[in-house]
């Protein structure tokens, strides 16, 4: 295990700067276009996959850095460039945790692979957990999972939403209850396989912001998927159950919630997305204020401006140690005690929307229009305080691990 340091390795800083330059040179030109059309942005997901930014092995090397400081960079680099096109390139990493959190090496070894396809046939994958009536409160999800025993398959049916990359994905990872009297202990995780009956596309939503990436409800009537697509395999979950029950009657140890332990994997890598996000803003103000001159001098000259970009590099420079802290506490097997995961994205979260606003103040009508980019950067960033658990809940999550 590496020893915690605040500075990249060679490795490193050449993996960020290779970033820097797709997110500047490819994503930054493409932005405003993608976010006006509100569509996929496959040839630049494609363009990805040549260069190897949107595979497996490179989420993968990232993901195993010893530092653990290997996703959140990445992610920080890539939506510094354009928030909706990155999540398209992202968010079929949702997805992949979700099997790596909940699934088998059999599993991850199958599974994964096809939420990427490759560069010549790009794929995209989705995690569905949210419902119509159950965003927040997962305990009250009612998609139900029924096993038929006789043919060893899984009957699916429900509705979910806000999934991204829903209806479009080659796989998709569907949270499913399985003992409606455990409340959020009674899910699983099941793999939808590719063209499987009964899985279609419902609502497409047209949002505030990310509008390159797709979010849309996922329709399930009556999708049977083979036994083996239970993440996890029926005797582990046979297992929980039981312990969970056990718990239900006497009390006792935690047992672990699928979409919950997806969620707590991803929050740090959410928070550094914010962190990209908020640094794009601050640099475009920055930039303006020391080229816009009235009364005579640059703006950057005023008090009411310079306490302002001093405030916002301070913030995101606060948020990004928190989100490396607790991706560092994560790859060291370190216990989030004190709910660090939470804190990086909450902390991160509500800095992105307070420094975009402040940029779009400190550009003055300027910056209230299409014509400069923290319009739709303070829109991108509204969803970090929503999406993969809302800051209530950070707050309720870091509120009950300080009470402990």
């Amino acid at each position: 295990m590496g020893e915690f340091t605040l500075e990249l390795n060679e490795d490193q800083k050449q993996v960020r700067d290779w970033l820097h330059g797709f997110a500047a040179d490819v994503m930054r030109p493409a932005a405003a276009e993608w976010d006006e059309r509100e569509e996929t942005p496959w040839p630049i997901i494609q363009e990805a996959a040549k260069l190897g930014i949107y595979s497996l092995d490179f989420y993968a090397q990232q993901f195993f850095d010893p530092t653990g400081l290997g996703i959140p960079m990445a992610m920080e680099e890539l939506f510094w460039g354009d928030a909706g096109i990155a999540l398209s390139i992202v968010g079929t990493g949702l997805a992949a945790v979700g099997v790596l959190a909940n699934g088998t090496e059999e599993q991850i070894g199958t599974w994964v692979p096809q939420m990427y396809g490759d560069a010549n046939d790009v794929k995209v994958a989705a995690f569905c957990s949210s419902e119509p009536d159950a965003g927040s409160d997962v305990a009250s999800m009612r998609t139900r999972a029924v096993y038929d025993e006789a043919k060893d398959e899984w009957i699916l049916n429900g509705t979910k939403t806000w999934a991204t990359n829903g209806g479009i994905a080659n796989v998709h990872v569907v949270v499913a209850v399985v003992d409606p009297g455990l409340g959020s202990k009674g899910h699983a995780s099941f793999i939808v396989p590719p063209n499987t009956p009964g899985l279609s596309q419902g609502q497409k939503f047209q949002k505030h912001g990310i509008r390159a990436s797709h979010t849309a409800e996922v329709v399930l009537e009556d999708v049977r998927v083979p036994g083996s697509c239970l993440l996890g395999g029926k005797d582990k979950l046979d297992e929980r159950l039981a312990r969970a029950r056990e718990k239900a009657k006497t009390g006792g140890e935690r047992v672990k919630n699928a979409a919950m332990a997806t969620f707590e994997a991803s929050r740090p890598a959410v928070g550094a997305m914010a962190v990209g996000t908020a640094r794009a803003a601050y640099e475009v103000a920055l930039d303006y204020a020391k080229t816009r001159v009235q009364f005579g001098r640059p703006i950057i000259e005023n008090q009411g401006v310079a306490f302002q970009l001093a405030d916002m590099a301070t913030q995101i420079d606060a948020a990004r140690l928190l989100v490396w802290r607790a991706s560092w506490m994560a790859t060291a097997g370190k216990p989030f005690t004190a709910a660090e995961g939470s804190m990086s994205k909450l902390y991160a979260s509500e800095v992105a929307k307070k420094v975009t606003a402040q940029a779009i103040q400190i550009l003055g009508g300027n910056g209230y229009t299409r014509e400069y980019p923290v319009e739709r950067m303070h829109r991108d960033a509204a969803i970090y305080t929503i999406f993969e658990g809302t800051s209530e809940i950070q707050r309720m999550v870091i509120s009950r691990a300080l009470a402990k």
